[in-house]
């Protein structure tokens, strides 16, 4: 196959005639040959050459431009440097022999097919010449092309090596196939399934990293429930894993919180590319396993779900190696109030409510009414229908309050600041009694949101305590 269309940046000519120069074969491989044979965009360019990648990488920069600044990994053998939006990766062929506890393999020169023979899958194998006897030809030996149009993640070798040698491809092959909406190959699930337990050799940050990838896919869930069958989501995410089942008493059964979180994530991931938002779906019932409980007249509750579940936000982050910041606090407080809007939409909704969820939520609220909207999964169209006209309302409510009282990402209008000031108070318990006196009469709408109506009432809550303001 002639791949000269794929290859009309002037940047593969200018390393083309380089490695001709140096007497270096190269060849373009890997994730982009299989992006531009599909039609998707790539902006990482990987090299492999057939000797010294790094002195390639070195000469080509200098003639694409003397200032670019070219990376060098001696360790691996790699080279790499930026030019344009495109991000140019060097190593030089190689065998890789792996043992038996770890991921890191011995490494030695080799040709470019030892190298194909060592890539993950046959998709990802596939090189186009950069050599002026064949330039623009598709170097195919495992029938990549075919495997792109099948839609089938295969391997080069025998699965059970490939997965062995290197663990993080069992993740790398469940990413690729919810990406690219591929099927996983018969051999290859059966092989991710009886080396599962070595995922454990795997730096908890790479299997998050694939892991992330995979939620911002368009249709998570179908990497999710490759790897609950597969068993590696119990390895590396028992939490989710736990959400799984359901359990029948006196004839009730509950439904299936592993897949209602799933098509939760689905949902939300129609609306919005916010990996954290995604994640706050995948979390919103992580707690209901703990929560779990049966009752007679009732049935299945899961009372307090939501804030059991908020606390266990940070643990699951930690383990997780996700990030312990604002990222963390926001995942944290989509939890804990996930529910507020969906128990408003099926009362009475009063502006007291409102202004409390537009407190606690703040900016976030938008976010917060995606989450709550992705959670109605009933599939009583009667019920759906009617959720969603209730929830219609309470966000025209929402923007009526905020329209009117400008709460969200509320300041007091008094600080505590002003209030030792006007009573000539030290840091005190009357400090934080008035502060709350004066929030909760905003929420309830005894007072306006203002420094005027806020003022009069902190004066003549003030007296109660017995504080009288300096002249």
């Amino acid at each position: 196959m002639d791949c000269l269309h794929l290859i009309k940046n002037p940047v593969f000519k200018i390393i083309a005639a380089t490695a001709q120069e140096l007497k270096l074969p190269c060849y373009v491989v890997g994730g982009f040959v299989r992006d531009a044979i599909m039609g998707r965009d790539c902006k990482d360019i990987d090299f492999v050459v057939v000797g010294d990648g790094t002195l390639l990488a070195s000469k080509a920069a200098a003639k694409i431009d003397k200032h670019l600044k070219v990376n060098i990994f001696k360790t691996y053998g790699t080279a790499m440097f930026k030019y344009q939006d495109l991000d140019l990766e060097f190593v030089g062929s190689r065998i890789e022999s792996y043992s038996q506890h770890s991921r890191n393999p011995e490494v030695k020169q080799g040709t470019l097919q030892d190298d194909q023979n060592r890539r993950d899958f046959t998709i990802n194998a596939m090189a186009i010449s950069l050599n002026a006897a064949n330039y623009g030809a598709l170097v195919d030996p495992f029938d990549g092309l075919s495997m792109i149009a099948e839609k089938r993640i295969v391997t080069p070798l025998d699965p059970t090596i490939t997965f062995s040698d290197d663990p993080l491809r069992m993740m790398r092959a469940i990413r690729f196939a919810t990406q690219l909406n591929f099927t996983i190959d018969a051999k290859c699930i059966e092989a991710i399934k009886n080396n599962k337990d070595r995922i454990s050799i795997i730096s908890k940050e790479r299997i998050t990293d694939e892991l992330n990838k995979i939620i911002s896919s368009p249709t998570p869930s179908i990497g999710f429930k490759l790897l609950f069958d597969t068993g590696l989501l119990k390895l590396i995410f028992p939490l989710m894993a736990n959400l799984y089942g359901v359990d029948i008493i006196k004839g009730k059964g509950h439904k299936d919180n592993f897949y209602h979180t799933l098509e939760v994530l689905d949902n939300i991931c129609k609306t919005t590319n916010n990996l954290w938002l995604r994640w706050a779906a995948i979390l919103h019932d992580i707690a209901k396993p703990h929560t779990k409980r049966f009752e007679d007249g009732t049935g299945w509750t899961f009372h307090g779900h939501e804030d059991k579940g908020a606390r266990l936000v940070p643990k699951i982050f930690n383990e997780l190696k996700l990030p312990l910041n604002e990222k963390m606090k926001y995942v944290q407080k989509l939890v804990l109030l996930h529910l507020r809007p969906i128990v408003l939409s099926k009362e009475i909704i009063t502006d007291s409510a409102i202004r409390r969820l537009l407190f606690e939520a703040g900016n976030d609220i938008d976010d917060l009414m995606l989450l709550c909207e992705a959670d109605i999964t009933t599939k009583n169209e009667y019920k759906k229908e009617k959720h969603l006209a209730n929830f219609e309302l309470v966000k025209v409510k929402l923007r009526e309050v905020e329209e009117k009282d400008n709460l969200r990402n509320w300041q007091p209008p008094i600080s505590g600041e002003d209030i030792m000031k006007i009573f000539d108070l030290k840091p005190s318990k009357e400090i934080g009694l008035i502060k709350n006196a004066i929030r909760e009469a905003i929420l309830e709408g005894d007072i306006g949101n203002n420094v005027e109506e806020a003022q009069a009432f902190m004066y003549n809550y003030a007296k109660g305590l017995g504080l009288e303001p300096i002249d």
